[in-house]
């Protein structure tokens, strides 16, 4: 940019004033050489000034405006590209690419994760949903903490009446975790899938009576085809396990009650924080920090703790390889997620996840040889339908 200048400034202090215009008959060369001959004329009448001194606030502006509107990108003209062009293409490229890349990370990181955890819970047998839970959320706060400490993330201090106002939702966002770590165990990645459907059905009943939020008849329709697909996928489920089935059940009421407890206690949240507010990585960082003591406690109350210390499976390297990714990965949902409703906005975000969940349940039925029949292949079907139905009219 500052040799265009400069090579136009050289042009025009020669003497030549060509007339160059362009071809919408927007810039006249001639007119900005007349402007820079004038100020010149001035300047050699005020002697030793320099040139800050002798322009004028107006003169400065209009001798700025004059040599931009110049150079800048003219429509079918010679000097298209020739100050700002590089910058518009690299703007446009990432708008073009920075919502398919988050939503790319965000996909790839929440099934991974679900995956994973498959893998540790039923390929490796492993019996002990809460002290997975457990190293998952401190592999977790040892990570942001150290991104804190490098300031690569902003992390709010800690007080006593926050961590007091947290302590109910999260104890509730343990339930979750455990209850969601032994469903999985239990029934299929695709029916863990479309149960979670559930949860949407009872966060629409809880705003209702508790925010007196009303909803559209689309959405009352695509609830009740949700609950058609939930009962009709139990019913010709070839591998149906009740214990599972009543772990799932059990997460599908404690994630609705976490959004819903998370909501009311927000703002008051907010206001206990030095900044006044409370963004992704302070909340996750509490969340797990949170769990830690709470998750010893269990671990001990179950008996997990003997059952970890005896267990073959914990001798296996890539054990804790696949262990430490999940946990890995539970983090990167958390920032992908922030990052592509950062891209896109709430409306885009629901739908993306609602459409997540259908190459998740394609995935684990071959990744695991999940044995079906044509009824219940068409529940799932059916279910991840109503799940992106109901995204749809949400948004209306």
């Amino acid at each position: 940019m500052l040799d265009s200048m400069s090579s136009d400034f050289k042009l025009e202090i020669g003497g030549e004033e060509p007339r160059v215009s362009t071809r919408n008959g927007n810039v006249e060369q001639n007119e900005r050489a007349g402007t820079v001959h004038k100020i010149l004329s001035g300047i050699r009448n005020q002697g030793s000034k320099s040139i800050s001194n002798f322009l004028t606030n107006a003169q400065r502006r209009t001798l700025g405006d004059r040599f931009f509107r110049g150079n800048r990108i003219v429509k079918n003209g010679s000097f298209s590209g020739l100050f700002d062009g590089d910058e518009t293409r690299e703007h446009g490229l990432g708008r073009k690419t920075g919502p398919l890349l988050s939503g790319t990370a965000y996909c790839i990181s929440s099934c991974s994760m679900i995956i994973l955890n498959k893998v540790v819970l039923s390929g490796y047998n492993f019996n002990a949903g809460i002290s997975l839970m457990f190293y998952q959320n401190l592999i977790s706060s040892i990570v942001i903490v150290l991104l804190g400490l490098c300031r690569t993330v902003s992390i709010e201090k800690l007080n006593w009446k926050l961590i007091r106002l947290w302590i109910p939702v999260n104890l509730i966002f343990i339930g979750m975790l455990v209850s969601g770590m032994y469903s999985l165990k239990y029934i299929n990645i695709a029916m863990v899938t479309i149960l979670k459907n559930v949860t949407n059905i009872m966060t629409a009943i809880g705003e209702l009576y508790i925010f007196r939020k009303r909803q559209n008849q689309k959405v009352w329709t695509a609830m009740f085809l949700m609950i058609i697909s939930a009962i009709s996928g139990g019913i010709t489920d070839l591998t149906f396990d009740t214990l599972g089935y009543g772990w799932q059940v059990t997460n599908c009421v404690l994630t609705a009650s976490y959004s819903l407890t998370l909501r009311r206690i927000m703002d008051e949240a907010k206001k206990l924080t030095r900044s006044g507010s409370l963004n992704e990585a302070s909340m996750v960082l509490l969340n797990n920090l949170l769990s830690l003591p709470f998750g010893a406690v269990l671990i001990f109350l179950f008996g997990e703790w003997a059952y970890v210390v005896n267990a073959d499976v914990i001798k296996l390297p890539m054990f804790w390889v696949v262990a430490t990714a999940s946990g890995l990965l539970g983090l990167a949902i958390s920032f992908t997620s922030m990052w592509f409703l950062h891209q896109t906005g709430p409306t885009t975000y629901s739908l993306v996840g609602s459409l997540n969940k259908i190459p998740l349940s394609i995935a684990g039925i071959f990744l695991f040889k999940v044995p079906l029949s044509p009824p219940n292949l068409f529940s799932i079907l059916f279910g991840l339908f109503a799940g992106v139905f109901f995204a749809r009219a949400k948004m209306s």
